[in-house]
């Protein structure tokens, strides 16, 4: 997971944060205001509008928690009953056709919410503190999502999972995705991760053995192609908390999923 515009975003997004603008296709405020010319939003300001849209709290445990009764939990429930109301009758349509429906899903954010990292870091990225928090393998869900999982696999659609996690983090992103209740396809044969030593021949175009050029969307995209015309699934519905998991083609349908912490290109 590489957020290098994290602090960049974190400004931008206050035009969003409790506004409920997300889902599919919906743009996002901080995608215009980097250059701005005007004075940013306070950040100090910002950060409490991100709690407030979260729902903030800290449990007993110290952990930071977001709140079913958020407008971050109502604006992923309104996703969630569109997502499902799609999924089916695609799922539908392709299986009377003899095809095979797929649902593609990010994991940071998409399926486990790092609310409790950036609090606690003050939203600064640090590859060293991330690498051990994925690795505690101790991430909540984002609401909704687990049951988005197995809805799709209920109704015949294949699940894989395209993320920005390297391979080492491959056995603690498994381990999250179980305890969460996100248990379906979790193999190696339906987890795409970030290999930069052995990448895959698909992304050839940009990663050979030790040199890997490939930008999110390269990456992204070129995995759903992978999965689309080597493996021969038709995605349904693709789903990510940035837009740098949709951009590139590949599916049908595409979800944002809220999340006014970091920006990632």
């Amino acid at each position: 997971m590489h957020k290098p515009l994290r602090i960049a975003a974190i400004a931008a997004a206050c035009a969003v944060a409790g506004a409920g603008l997300y889902g599919a296709g919906a743009a996002t405020a901080g995608q215009s205001t980097a250059n701005s010319t005007h004075e940013p939003y306070n950040i100090g300001l910002l950060v409490k509008d991100i709690d407030t849209y979260y729902g903030t709290t800290v449990d007993a445990n110290g952990v930071y928690q977001a709140s079913t009764s958020s407008q971050y939990a109502k604006d992923l429930a309104k996703l969630d009953k569109a997502a499902k109301q799609q999924i089916d009758k695609a799922a539908r349509k392709a299986l009377k056709k003899g095809d095979k429906p797929a649902v593609v899903f990010d994991i940071d954010d998409t399926l486990l919410l790092s609310l409790d990292y950036e609090k606690k870091t003050n939203y600064t990225y640090n590859s060293t503190t991330w690498a051990d928090y994925v690795n505690k393998a101790d991430r909540p869900g984002v609401f909704g999502s687990a049951e988005l999982v197995r809805y799709a696999e209920a109704k015949g659609v294949e699940v894989f999972y395209n993320s920005g996690l390297s391979e080492a983090q491959r056995s603690a992103a498994v381990a999250n995705l179980n305890k969460i209740g996100a248990d379906v396809n979790l193999d190696a044969d339906h987890v795409f991760l970030k290999d930069k030593a052995n990448p895959p021949s698909y992304l050839s175009a940009c990663a050979t053995p030790g040199t890997w050029t490939c930008t999110t969307v390269q990456y992204k995209s070129g995995t759903r192609k992978h999965i689309e015309q080597d493996l021969g699934y038709d995605i349904v519905a693709n789903f990510g908390d940035q837009y740098s998991d949709l951009e590139g083609g590949y599916a049908d349908k595409t979800y944002k999923l809220p999340n006014p912490t970091y920006f990632v290109s």
